[in-house]
């Protein structure tokens, strides 16, 4: 989808069934080719667009090597000039904020569901 004018601003807010908001112009999330990172439920969310990091993926990583290293892989990957994420990321701009909460969010959850297991 492009948007008809340079006018539209992206709605990061959960709980708002608007994604894009424009000048006589509002798409929905629905109207969207790809699920909003900021508009869906955690847990099995695409966190960067460009590679195709979900956070089941880094929960894997966490679970298996105890730390995670896809900050530092997606980093170099946009340093290297991989990275398009002003047309694949919905928010228009880089995913690696998202990519640092979702790891946070992630290590909280796996610390949480660990301490909930000892006796």
């Amino acid at each position: 989808m492009r948007l008809a004018t340079p006018e539209h601003r992206f709605c990061s807010t959960p709980e708002c069934p608007v994604a894009y908001f424009g000048h006589e112009e509002v798409f929905d999330r629905g109207e969207i080719a790809v699920a909003v990172f900021q508009k869906e439920p955690t847990g099995t969310r695409t966190v960067c667009y460009c590679f195709a990091v979900t956070e089941e993926d880094i929960r894997h990583e966490l679970v298996e090597t105890g730390s995670s290293f896809v900050s530092r892989r997606i980093t170099g990957l946009v340093r290297a000039g991989r990275c398009a994420c002003e047309v694949k990321n919905p928010a228009g701009k880089c995913c690696l904020g998202n990519v640092t909460k979702a790891v946070q969010n992630c290590v909280r959850a796996i610390q949480q569901a660990e301490a909930t297991v000892r006796p």
